[in-house]
């Protein structure tokens, strides 16, 4: 099977899917229309409805035609293999021709500087954590260097500046989760999305207040009965789907249930772990009439996190000095992470031109932190001698302590959200405008401390000095926590936000220019026991140009420059002492971005190349230390940033029939806090290489290879115990990381069993086994600091990553 296989073969199979609904000029809809391509064709039912199946990779024509309406014609729709292109149209009188409607092998293009992705990716390439972030990290300016996690970071920004929305709404991750263990999974179910849609960054006024990134998810309406099902040996996942004969009511439901045992058990700490994660979720929609349509999203999620740990070994230092910590834990870890989520939302479509949607949505979450654990550490040297049977043994001890750390964290959130979007079209032009109220109710109880012994000294903080003049007059001050939190917070923030846009498309010069102009304005108003209100407001204007020339090549120059402000949330309030402070403002991120996209044929297949240059200036900046995937804020406003950077994506048919691609990308940032000079900020990835690639053997089309590669340099490794920053500027080892999915593929779309072969009764049918991290490369997403008695110096010891694991699924479809 080799990897640069670009035979032609059975490409000619590969299909992709166009539906959609066609109306009248009143807005009802059309029966009995007919649509075909050269490949077939179909009609539409009583409600307009159709579904037709047309060849991929390749350029077809679709004509749309009824003896009371003038013909439709699409030309030059080309689709990826397995992609689905909704299309809805309005017959009227006169002839009407749309032509030049193009899909290339980035998903549909646009102007906006929105990559858009194939949803069928996300199910098949391997990741620790399947799903759409492990396809994200593999898009340059994207990076995350824990593949546990479902966290990511954009272009320098956080885990808190993504905005994520699912059919419009915007969702939420726990809140109290601090290591990737404990995730389970990330909100988005992969085997119910229709669209996926992603922007790094110069974003328009339509999506919200975040600095970094816009994630947009739209769920699939069943255009069918349908039941898929897939089981590993990391869990498994159930997804119904149907609809009504009537085709007005549609159901789609999915569970997952994931074991990270698999994961756990392999790592250097040796543990008794006992996770579970589930979750169920359901969107419903039903047409009240070709106008009015209802639908509800619903999900509930629980995560029960069991954690025993008993030992650990990590070798670590250098050739000439080589070291080992050896810890022997007591206690246990036990974590509880409940959420559901539920939105109502309505859709009014009066006219042909014009669309408004009214949403109310609700999220709760009930999280529980509760933990005893002591660890019991030994750093020690370690033989070297190649010939000793006992290489790499612990041979003597250089220093001994212990660290007793204990949690007992509570929090309660209640979301409440109403909106109104709103959108008309007049020939070219197009403005979209949007409302919307959230109130935010936190109810958090903080109980931290962390003890540290040394040699039976047990250290006390920094802070404050106590004169200890020992032996000579005994010590008897308190004992006190080196790090200690407690606080017990209520807040609740109400929010006012809207947006207004406007967008036209203009001939110029034979070239098509496109320009998107608009502004977001947004008021919080924050009250807290004890403390005056405290609000702010913002106005964030953004705006886009593009131009497509009139040249040969298929390219176009696309340049984004907006003010993006992310007013403060729960946690950006919470100082590293627990308490809050209301008196944060928001960050501000002037954006600019200028994009160039190439599209052109090689070896008879389509490939597209992205490239794009990006600055961001930062002020009021929330400095933070990452711990894993939890995040703590200095919550002071009190620092400026600044983010720069180059990405580049190539990406095409390699493979007859397939797609996949290249990026490269390069990101410096850095902070300024309290006016003490610039230092890289935690997120400084600098260079990013990944490769998502799918490839078959030609003699066996149906033996299928899913690969993906990521390299991440270094991120610094951050400071023992929130300590200064300034003084600790050392970076964690590069992130190396390759995952190998191979499956064999009994039945699909373009492979039907025969009526009279059991396997007739699958839609498709399918099994493998994944390799994740293939090489065994030992990555490292935090340090734990360590002290030597002997020479009163902190050791950065690295925390490993999973090693090689191999994992066994199998899929199907009904």
């Amino acid at each position: 099977m080799g990897l640069l296989t670009l035979l032609p073969s059975l490409s000619s199979g590969q299909t992709a899917t166009v539906t959609g609904i066609v109306l009248d000029s009143l807005n009802q809809p059309i029966p009995q229309v007919n649509i075909r391509s050269a490949s077939g064709g179909t009609t539409t039912d009583d409600n307009g409805f159709y579904l037709l199946q047309i060849k991929a990779d390749v350029e077809n024509t679709l004509v749309f035609s009824h003896i009371s309406y003038q013909d439709i014609i699409i030309d030059g729709l080309l689709l990826n293999t397995n992609e689905t292109f909704e299309f809805n149209l309005v017959m009227k009188e006169g002839p009407i021709q749309v032509s030049g409607v193009e899909v290339t092998a980035t998903g549909i293009k646009k102007f906006q500087g929105i990559t858009t992705l194939a949803p069928e990716l996300v199910r098949k390439i391997p990741g620790a954590n399947p799903g759409v972030e492990t396809i994200l990290k593999l898009l340059p300016g994207v990076s995350a260097s824990n593949e546990l996690s479902t966290q990511y970071n954009v272009r320098g920004g956080n885990f808190d500046e993504n905005l994520v929305y699912v059919n419009g709404i915007e969702v939420y991750r726990p809140f109290l989760i601090r290591s990737a263990q404990q995730e389970g999974f990330s909100f988005v179910n992969s085997n119910m999305i229709q669209k996926l849609e992603f922007s790094a960054g110069g974003f328009q006024a339509r999506y919200g207040d975040k600095l970094s990134s816009v994630l947009d998810i739209t769920y699939k309406k069943p255009v069918s009965w349908g039941l898929q099902a897939e089981a590993s040996l990391l869990g498994g996942s159930l997804t119904w789907e149907s609809r009504s004969e009537n085709k007005a009511l549609s159901a789609l439901v999915g569970l997952r249930y994931r074991d990270n045992g698999l994961f756990v058990n392999r790592q250097q700490t040796q543990s008794n772990y006992n996770p579970s994660f589930f979750d169920i979720q359901s969107y419903l929609s039903y047409s009240l009439s070709p106008t009015w349509q209802l639908s509800f999203l619903g999900t509930f999620s629980r995560n029960n996190y069991r954690n025993e740990p008993q030992n650990r070994q990590t070798n670590f230092g250098t050739l000439t000095d080589p070291r080992a910590l050896v810890i022997f834990y007591e206690g246990q870890e036990n974590n509880q992470f409940n959420t559901s989520f539920g939105a109502l939302q309505a859709k009014v479509t009066p006219d042909e031109n014009t669309e408004m949607s009214f949403t109310a949505s609700l999220y709760h979450t009930l999280e529980e932190e509760f933990s005893d654990v002591i660890a019991s550490y030994e750093l020690a040297s370690i033989n070297t001698d190649l010939g000793s049977e006992d290489l790499g043994e612990v041979i003597s001890s250089r220093g001994a302590g212990a660290q007793l750390t204990r949690a007992r964290n509570q929090l309660d959130a209640l979301i409440f959200r109403i909106s109104h979007r709103g959108i008309t079209r007049k020939d070219n032009s197009e403005i979209r405008w949007g409302l919307n109220y959230a109130r935010e109710d936190f109810r958090d109880v903080l109980r931290e401390s962390e003890f540290i012994d040394s040699l039976g000294f047990s250290i006390r903080p920094n802070e404050p000095p106590v004169p200890n003049d020992q032996p000579e007059t005994p010590f008897e001050g308190e004992l006190l926590p080196f790090d200690a939190v407690r606080a017990q917070n209520t807040s609740a923030t109400d929010r006012l936000t809207g947006f207004l846009q406007w967008s036209d498309r203009r001939e110029w010069k034979n070239s098509e220019v496109y320009y998107n102009l608009g502004f977001r304005t947004h008021y919080w108003n924050l009250t807290t026991p004890g403390a005056p209100p405290s609000n702010e407001f913002l106005f964030s204007p953004r705006g886009q140009f593009s131009i497509k020339p009139d040249w040969a090549s298929d390219v176009l120059f696309n340049l984004a420059v907006g003010l993006y402000q992310q007013p403060p949330f729960y946690r950006e309030f919470r100082q590293l002492d627990g308490q809050l402070n209301p008196e944060v403002r928001a960050q501000r991120a002037w954006h600019f971005v200028f994009s160039n996209q190439y599209s052109f044929s090689l070896w008879d297949r389509p490939f597209t190349l992205n490239s794009e240059a990006y600055y961001k200036n930062l002020s009021r900046v929330n400095a933070y230390t990452v711990e894993d995937v939890r995040i703590r804020y200095r919550a002071d406003n009190d620092a400026t940033a600044y983010a720069y950077g180059f990405d580049f994506r190539l990406n095409g048919t390699f493979v007859p029939g397939t797609e996949s691609w290249l990026s490269v990308g390069y990101l410096k940032t850095e902070e300024n806090i309290q006016s003490r000079g610039f230092i890289s900020r935690p997120t400084d990835q600098r260079l990013k290489f990944g490769l998502l690639f799918q490839d078959y053997v030609p003699s066996i089309p149906n033996l299928r290879l899913y690969l993906n590669l990521v390299y991440n340099t270094g991120v610094p490794g951050g400071s023992p115990n929130n300590e200064d920053p300034y003084n600790f500027q050392s970076r964690l080892r590069d992130y190396r990381r390759a995952d190998l999915g191979i499956s064999y593929i009994f039945v699909d779309a373009d492979n039907r069993a025969d009526p009279d072969q059991w396997l007739h009764a699958f839609k498709e049918l399918y099994c493998g086994f994944e390799l994740f991290n293939m090489f065994n490369n030992q990555n490292s997403i935090t340090n734990t600091w360590v002290r030597d008695v002997e020479t009163q110096s902190q050791f950065a010891v690295p925390n490993f990553l999973t090693p090689r694991v191999l994992n066994i699924k199998v899929g199907m479809r009904f």
